[in-house]
């Protein structure tokens, strides 16, 4: 029995996290002595819709297929998508076959959180926007939803280890058990302790809201700590909060009236896109939990496409080894690979595995897959409906 009901790497990389009908496959075809070199594609939707979403989680994806007996073209991760394959495995079936439910749990978490992070950043653009939800997830998925929401242009996180993982600094603030544990009436101690322990870099930022009218303890924490508050914090449960954005300007003036105009001002505490949207021009910048670590998953499948160079899918999907495309004005097109693209149509598939080594490991840079994301969000309008 594994500690903490964790399935670890080893599982993954030999092919054990996998469902068992993948297991009797294996049995069957090697019994038959069938093992066809075959394309099989990874997709969401066939058609574009105009639905676009974020794709993550690649880096995984390639880590697993590494190694194995196969070819892999691969969209960058940080790009959209609006229908049509995302990944393309070609090799014989059996080199990849037990790997395909692993495949797609990397591919489909990370997208999903990474869309959803997309959501939050566009709604706020300007704004600092922080990853503070690895609290609603197992502790082993912590560092995918993390890194998802970089990949989406986020400016931090939260969790410590997950941090370890990815090679970056969590941040944050501080919780109200703090407030708490020096006692009601006693915020200011609570505050001035954190300034006086926390390391120089860390910003003082003063959370404002455990006992009292915000308004009344972000003028006694600037009080406090004078020059040394770099910003306060509202985390207001939604039950207490009444007008929220009226609280928030009613923060930011009292802050101003007493010559605090550098004073950052935060909000969290369940907190989505149209929230982000109505606060952005009052607030500093957000901590977004929910909405981005519980997002659903991208519904991805794997689909085999072609079968010793013929055509051939199952009903509802499409045969034949396919290309996508960005268009010029922002589209998204879907065609067949041996056929012309659309004009001036950017290619999205591109090599990522040849004959089993990764040729592509550029692409798995977070700061690059996030300057993506931004752009070809900007170039597709994405969130220019809401």
């Amino acid at each position: 029995m594994s500690e903490f009901d964790i399935v670890g790497a080893d599982a993954i990389r030999a092919g054990r996290a996998t469902d068992a009908y993948f297991d009797r496959t294996e049995r069957v075809l090697e019994a038959s002595d069938r093992n066809p070199t075959v394309v099989a594609e990874v997709t969401a939707d066939q058609f574009p819709d105009g639905d676009f979403e974020l794709f993550a989680g690649l880096e995984n994806a390639a880590e697993l297929l590494a190694g194995l007996d196969v070819d892999v073209d691969a969209i960058p991760e940080g790009r959209l998508f609006d229908g049509g394959p995302v990944m393309r495995i070609e090799g014989p079936y059996l080199a990849f076959a037990r790997f395909e439910t692993s495949l797609l749990g990397f591919l489909s978490h990370a997208s999903g959180i990474a869309t959803a992070a997309l959501d939050c950043r566009t709604a706020a653009p300007d704004s600092t926007v922080l990853s503070f939800g690895a609290r609603h997830v197992h502790p082993a998925m912590t560092a995918t939803v993390e890194r998802s929401a970089l990949v989406a242009g986020f400016d931090g996180f939260s969790h410590v280890a997950a941090g370890d993982v990815i090679g970056r600094e969590a941040s944050g603030t501080m919780p109200h058990a703090l407030v708490i544990c020096f006692g009601n009436g006693n915020q200011e101690a609570a505050w001035r302790a954190f300034a006086d322990e926390v390391d120089a870099d860390v910003p003082r930022i003063a959370l404002c809201d455990t006992y009292s009218d915000e308004k009344d303890e972000v003028i006694r924490a600037a009080r406090e700590l004078g020059d040394d508050l770099d910003g306060v914090r509202l985390d207001t449960t939604g039950s207490r909060r009444g007008d929220f954005r009226h609280i928030v300007r009613e923060v930011r003036w009292e802050l101003d009236a007493r010559g605090h105009e550098d004073v950052d001002v935060y909000v969290s505490g369940g907190l989505g896109p149209a929230d982000l949207r109505s606060l952005r021009d009052v607030a500093d910048g957000f901590g977004v939990g929910g909405y981005v670590s519980n997002a659903d998953p991208v519904d991805f499948a794997l689909d085999i496409v072609s079968v010793d160079g013929e055509p051939a899918a199952k009903r509802g999907k499409l045969s034949g080894r396919k290309q996508v495309y960005r268009t010029p004005e922002g589209g998204h097109h879907v065609g067949l690979a041996d056929r012309e693209g659309p004009a001036d149509g950017e290619p999205l598939l591109a090599p990522l595995i040849r004959d089993g080594e990764i040729v592509a490991e550029r692409t798995f840079d977070v700061d690059a897959a996030a300057e993506r994301a931004l752009a070809d969000a900007e170039r597709v309008g994405y969130g220019s409906k809401e």
